[in-house]
């Protein structure tokens, strides 16, 4: 994988995302890029699960693309209210979804440890989306929020397949069950905003930029959750994820990117965080899970630098861009560096929200900050 050039052009705000049906790329938590690496162990326990999930995932993400094109059925949403409407099901280590359904909205927590975290978590993010910024569901029409538990055999995986949330058990060997990182869940939700927002396409710098909006609120649930402040938090996605046989701590930071794991099985985290160690690669759709540690450390940056709690201020001004209707699909890190100073100003002035977004870009190579004149 080779390093692109730091100086090379961005390409400036181009044009707007129009309306069409929405984009359900198969996005999954654990990058193939990790599962990959772990299916070249000698060990086979730690192999064998890591390519029998790489083989699912690929088979999936072919038939995402093909139901795309032939295009998904809009789903059915309720009315739109102040309270989630959450199914959870058993997969029972089969790959027919949604499974049984084991609990329903209101019902009480049962004895499945999976079933309540799933439930819990998406309970959490509908929360964070609803008391910050109004948004009602995942389309902000009420969308039901469905998942599945128990997906699979050892599957090494959680992922949005543009209809509901689906959970791996783990291998147990290098990885947990999925339903135990609260920011998991908040991650692979967030690709359905994306989905019923921006539409960002997952490949290159807007594939990255899809992932890093999952990031950035998946963390954000998780502090909301917590009630931590930003300089309280810990900025990773997928804590408690790893076993303890891993050297590595999370999946990612966006505190410091590439920090994340450095194992002798599963390899050194590769996310650069500034645009000087930028991976030019055609793996992993153009590196959509690699190069998100830039927007990823640009929100860091920024957030901390305000203060408080991240979700409010900092938070805004990110769910303002991806919900404002001037990010086009197809956007780039400028475009969406632009755009974000843009909606600072909007929001909150020539004060120090703008000046710590734009600062937060500089710092991690973006430095062609003019504000689009049409954002709102």
């Amino acid at each position: 994988m080779d390093a692109m050039d730091a100086n090379a052009p961005a390409r400036g705000h181009r044009r707007t995302a129009a309306p069409g049906p929405h984009r359900t790329a198969f996005c999954t938590i654990v990058p193939p890029h990790v599962l990959d690496k772990l299916s070249h162990a000698e060990d086979a326990s730690l192999a064998d699960p890591a390519r029998r999930t790489l083989e699912h995932d690929a088979l999936q993400r072919t038939r995402r693309r093909i139901t795309t094109v032939r295009g998904i059925p809009a789903a059915r949403a309720a009315a739109p209210s102040d309270k989630p409407r959450r199914t959870i099901y058993d997969a029972q280590h089969k790959t027919t979804l949604p499974g049984s359904k084991v609990r329903g909205e209101g019902d009480q927590a049962g004895a499945d440890a999976s079933v309540n975290r799933a439930y819990d978590g998406l309970g959490a993010t509908f929360e964070l989306f609803l008391k910050a910024y109004g948004r009602r569901s995942v389309d902000d029409s009420g969308l039901p929020l469905n998942a599945s538990v128990h997906y699979s055999e050892d599957y090494n995986n959680a992922f949005w397949d543009g209809e509901q949330m689906v959970f791996g058990d783990g291998d147990g060997e290098v990885f947990l069950d999925f339903t135990i990182p609260i920011d998991v869940m908040a991650h692979e939700l967030t690709h359905g905003v994306t989905q019923y927002t921006a539409n960002l396409e997952y490949f290159g710098q807007s594939g990255a930029l899809n992932e890093s909006m999952s990031d950035v609120f998946g963390s954000l649930v998780k502090q909301h959750a917590l009630g931590q402040s930003a300089e309280e938090a810990d900025w990773l996605i997928g804590a408690g994820l790893l076993t303890e046989r891993v050297t590595g701590v999370a999946l990612r930071s966006l505190k410091a990117p590439g920090t994340a794991y450095d194992d002798d099985v599963l390899g050194k985290d590769p996310q650069p965080g500034t645009m000087d160690d930028y991976v030019r690669t055609s793996r992993d759709n153009g590196g959509v899970h690699i190069n998100s540690g830039i927007p990823n450390h640009a929100f860091y940056l920024a957030a901390t630098a305000l203060g408080g709690h991240a979700w409010e201020r900092a938070g805004q001004i990110w769910y303002d861009v991806l919900t404002g209707g001037d990010l086009a699909s197809d956007a780039e890190f400028a475009d969406f560096a632009q755009l974000t100073v843009a909606a600072a100003h909007a929001r909150y002035g020539e004060g120090e929200e703008q000046a710590a977004v734009r600062e937060a870009w500089t710092q991690v190579g973006i430095t062609d900050l003019r504000a689009h004149a049409s954002a709102r």
